[in-house]
């Protein structure tokens, strides 16, 4: 008999789920994680940690209340890296207690340890101090996230020039920053300490940033980042960065030369995968570090799983807790729904963006015709009270059978307003109940009424035209 029925190597969020989701089924489950890491990449350097930091700004910056107060409002006038990480700290060990305890509860082990495959049913776990033990399992789960991608070419030194994990770890809020690479997190943390004051440059070899995004939204952000005195350089590569003793240099192929404090590199992610020894498994990664896996999530080896940011795209807290459940009950027979295709996606910028299903220009590609209803947050009641003139909600709205394709927010509570767009969407209901139903006064959700309404009555006026 092997040791345990399933062994996950990787405690963030898609390891956790699987691990309990496997030991609710009644099974003997462990877990392999190094002991300063319990919770994964996501509660120590991702996710949590930086969405916590995003609150510390906004509360003590006073952002958020400018609008009410005037543009001199300030909760604290000299905000150090010390009040920012105290909030951020505090978050991150309460979560690690509530995980250790989710285990504990559930009777899972938990091994504190650097795990690698001796072979397709062995994992060899390395402590702190060297110790070696050898696990056996029926089946595995890799669950080890991944690692800012570092340029070959760029010599970090976490301080001066860094990589998104060394962001908690600055000593001061720096005066100015370069921050190469527009993506999801290039774009939380420039608008962070944009908030903060700091005066950020955004170099990007795209033309354009966030392409998957709703072009309305993305203009909304970079023009509320340009107001916050933030500078993109679109179409551009860095050619080199230059330390020096009074700060950076960042020196780009079109020749234009970029002081700063400090740059940060967003330049994608790597798959935890280099000292797995997958080979001995039977397994191998991309050059990004990533793992090949079916609509199961089963690797090439059909015992061994593999589910979160290791096997990439969409590579979100959220789904890859699906994937662990899911990966954990395929592995025992289980019967298990497949995730459904509508994902919302949540991008903690501030303000913060949230949509799902389809965009304007993928809708007019596929020559899908739609209608759009637009409500804006200064419009609404709840608007007006929490001061958020910039917030909105869209709908684009089919005029053939009347259903939602797409939902798209910008503003204050945007990744939690997404979520009654999606549970329309998701049970293939009509801008009609949107129309319909009642809701709280004052609330940001009442924008969903407005946006229905206003798409109606575009609508009602094109079939007017038809009589």
């Amino acid at each position: 008999m092997r040791d345990f029925d399933m062994l996950v190597i990787g405690s963030g969020p898609g390891g956790q789920k699987a691990a309990i989701a496997a030991a609710k089924l009644g099974h003997r489950v462990a877990v392999v994680d190094r002991p300063d890491m319990v919770g994964g990449v996501s509660i120590h350097t991702g996710t949590i940690p930086s969405k916590t930091l995003r609150e510390a700004v906004l509360y003590l910056t006073g952002l958020t209340q400018r609008d009410m107060y005037g543009q001199s409002y300030r909760l604290k006038e000299d905000i150090t890296v010390a009040d920012l990480t105290a909030r951020t700290q505090h978050v991150v060990s309460r979560e690690v207690d509530v995980i250790r305890n989710q285990l504990s509860r559930n009777h899972v082990s938990l091994f504190a340890g650097t795990g690698s495959f001796v072979d397709d049913h062995t994992v060899a776990v390395t402590e702190a101090n060297g110790n070696e033990q050898l696990l056996t399992a029926e089946h595995i789960v890799i669950a080890t996230g991944t690692r800012p991608a570092r340029p070959a070419s760029v010599e970090f030194d976490g301080r001066t020039i860094m990589d998104s994990d060394n962001v908690l770890d600055l000593e001061r809020v720096p005066r100015s920053m370069v921050i190469v690479g527009a993506g999801v997190i290039g774009m939380e943390y420039a608008s962070m300490f944009a908030a903060l004051g700091s005066k950020i440059t955004v170099v990007e070899k795209r033309a354009s940033m966030l392409d998957f995004c709703d072009v309305e939204i993305i203009e909304s952000l970079k023009y509320h980042l340009r107001d916050l005195a933030v500078t993109f350089r679109f179409g551009e590569t860095v050619a080199a960065v230059e330390r020096h003793p009074r700060g950076t240099l960042t020196v780009l192929e079109s020749g234009k030369k970029i002081p700063a404090d400090t740059v940060m590199y967003s330049a994608g992610r790597q798959g935890l995968t280099d000292e797995l020894h997958l080979d001995k498994a039977g397994l191998s990664a991309d050059p990004r570090g990533r793992i090949k896996v079916d609509e199961n999530y089963r690797t090439e080896v059909p015992h061994i799983y593999a589910v979160g940011d290791v096997i990439g795209f969409p590579a979100l807290a959220a789904t890859s807790m699906e994937q662990g459940r899911t990966a954990a009950y395929h592995a025992f027979g289980e019967p298990v729904h497949p995730m459904h295709d509508l994902q919302p996606i949540g991008i903690y910028t501030i303000p913060e963006i949230s949509f799902i299903g389809r965009t304007e220009d993928q809708l007019t590609e596929e020559c899908v015709p739609f209608e759009v209803g637009v409500s804006r947050y200064r419009e609404l009641a709840r608007g007006q009270i929490i001061g958020d003139s910039h917030g909105m909600l869209k709908l684009l709205v089919s005029p053939d059978d009347r259903k939602l394709l797409g939902v798209h927010c910008f503003g204050t509570g945007a990744t939690e307003l997404i979520h009654i767009g999606q549970s329309v969407m998701g049970c293939g209901g009509t801008v009609d109940y949107l129309v319909d139903a009642v809701f709280n006064y004052p609330t940001l959700a009442e924008s969903y009424k407005v946006a229905a309404l206003d798409a109606t009555n575009k609508i009602r006026q094109i079939d007017r035209l038809k009589d």
